[in-house]
């Protein structure tokens, strides 16, 4: 019983903050589905990483708040003033387990990275060309086991790094979200083996409690 009232109150604790947060806020007026936007706004603005014309890969893409923000950074008007339409410069392809709702432009694609066929679909998508940029999201259902948690953490990473190995240009970059802990200084060791350049970024909008950073690596090494 006092386990049920703990976590009733962790819970209701949870809601509040959220209801309050700041970029919560920000988000439904912004019109982004998840707070999550802000964090690759704020590290795409460190790094300057999206631009119109790209091929951007967004993995682990729902609800698609990064695929909203990288729709937009890729958009312009055209047309005459007062009827002008925003229109898309560049290919999006978005992929993820879960549903995801629509995103004006972008392709997506649900299903498992891991499975052939789905990967097959995906470069499919890429016709014929290497992505600019990956951004991957990704994080598996945490168990509270640390030891397991570390092990998921890591495969959902490493199947980024592998992605990103194969599809990548050599000059563009991936972004994909890390936890500290146990899997954390060997994920950023796999980094360093496969970028010249690698940033760890801890954006605003990435709650104070969490233990989520994202790893960017730039500029692939010579295989």
């Amino acid at each position: 019983m006092k386990s049920a009232v703990k976590s009733s109150k962790v819970n209701r604790a949870w809601l509040n903050d959220h209801v309050n947060d700041t970029y919560v806020k920000l988000a439904q007026k912004d019109g982004y589905r998840a707070r999550a936007a802000y964090k690759l706004q704020e590290i795409d603005e460190t790094l300057h990483l999206v631009r119109p014309g790209q091929t951007i890969v967004d993995l682990g893409s729902a609800p698609g708040a990064w695929s909203q923000y990288v729709r937009r950074k890729m958009s312009h008007k055209v047309g005459p003033k007062g009827d002008q339409v925003t229109e898309l410069s560049g290919r999006i392809i978005a992929l993820d387990l879960l549903p995801m709702e629509p995103v004006d432009g972008v392709i997506f694609i649900q299903g498992d990275i891991r499975e052939d066929a789905v990967l097959a679909r995906l470069t499919e998508h890429m016709q014929g060309q290497l992505a600019d940029l990956v951004i991957s999201d990704m994080a598996p259902n945490l168990s509270g086991i640390s030891s397991a948690d570390a092990a998921r953490i890591e495969l959902l990473v490493e199947l980024a790094l592998e992605f990103a190995q194969n599809h990548l240009k050599p000059e563009g970059a991936l972004v994909a979200k890390v936890f500290h802990g146990g899997s954390y200084d060997g994920l950023s060791a796999r980094f360093r083996e496969v970028f010249k350049t690698v940033k760890r970024i801890k954006p605003k909008a990435s709650r104070d409690r969490s233990s989520e950073t994202f790893l960017v690596g730039m500029q692939l090494k010579a295989a």
